[in-house]
């Protein structure tokens, strides 16, 4: 009679070589965000010229009109997609960056932590909350600062403010008025939103698998994992975008008004100051959260999802 040993919960695996496991979160952290950033760079758009300081005091800036000027401008489905190739090589490159930098950057934390079992969706190392909190937090403020010239040519295709007609054009604008410091307009903000977002994203995210993996209660194959991956990603990016929204709002005012908000501090005076008497003080500082809330979570979906099923 065969001889039967019990089935161990946890899973013993070949680790392949550094360079091609490096390699594999590269490439699959980029290919999420590429396609996340192509598909949903309407919202990114919208969501931009909701936050840029309106043309005269007396105006608000709304979804509808946002729209309705798009829609009575030339080409208008074109230029919901304005911005697009800023936005890909910025989300592309530093999602590839991002998830590379972070997978080992947690990799290094879990040297001593149990590989986990086939009942968890989750590919990635194990970590504390405290220790997700700032492997995400550390990662997202290093590649945002890398990325940040990028970042700030994507903000200003988007704006209605900016008619720059190549990518050339934009660096050459930038570079005459503002010099090498014009690269970098809105990283306090950035960092400040990006930091938190990232940390909160990270704790959020794996919190969510794992509730969602107990909830679902026995071993799964990859398309589940990757749906509950997506899921645990939508929610955790909500959460996460919601606490951070007014940072981003700030960022924007200064990446296309940087020559009247100069810094964070300064610019949220000016932007509570410019609402008083027309919505409640502060209102600004939430606007295009609806936006934003959709794309993150869609994205996020997209691109985590994507990226565990990819590294899995």
């Amino acid at each position: 009679m065969a001889n039967t040993a019990p089935t161990q919960t946890l899973t013993t695996t070949t680790t392949p070589a550094p360079v091609a496991k490096s390699k594999s979160h590269f490439l699959s952290g980029g290919a999420g965000g590429l396609v996340s950033a192509v598909a949903l760079q309407p919202a990114d758009l919208l969501k931009t010229r909701l936050q840029q300081a309106p043309p005269s005091s007396s105006a608000t800036a709304t979804l509808f009109t946002t729209l309705k000027s798009i829609a009575a401008g030339p080409s208008p489905i074109r230029q919901l997609w304005r911005g697009t190739l800023p936005s890909a090589i910025r989300t592309g490159a530093g999602s590839a960056m991002y998830f590379s930098t972070l997978n080992f950057v947690r990799s290094t934390l879990a040297r001593r932590h149990i590989e986990v079992s086939k009942s968890q969706s989750s590919s990635l190392p194990k970590l504390s909350a405290l220790e997700n909190l700032g492997a995400g937090a550390v990662t997202r403020a290093t590649i945002g600062y890398i990325v940040m010239p990028v970042t700030v040519i994507k903000v200003r295709f988007e704006s209605s403010h900016y008619k720059y007609t190549s990518l050339a054009d934009a660096c050459k604008d930038i570079w005459r008025a503002e010099g090498v410091r014009g690269f970098f307009s809105g990283w306090g903000a950035t960092a400040i939103r990006d930091a938190p977002y990232a940390g909160l994203y990270v704790l959020f995210y794996e919190q969510a698998k794992r509730s969602l993996s107990v909830l679902y209660g026995r071993a799964m194959d990859d398309n589940t994992a990757m749906m509950i991956n997506s899921c645990a990603g939508a929610s955790a990016a909500a959460a996460a975008t919601a606490v951070t929204n007014p940072f981003d709002a700030l960022k924007t005012r200064i990446q296309i008004h940087p020559e009247k908000y100069r810094n964070m501090w300064q610019a949220a005076k000016l932007v509570c100051n410019e609402e008083a008497g027309k919505r409640w003080r502060g209102r600004a500082l939430f606007d295009g959260l609806g936006l934003r809330v959709a794309r993150k979570a869609v994205s996020s979906a997209v691109a985590w999802g994507l990226y565990e099923r990819m590294v899995r």
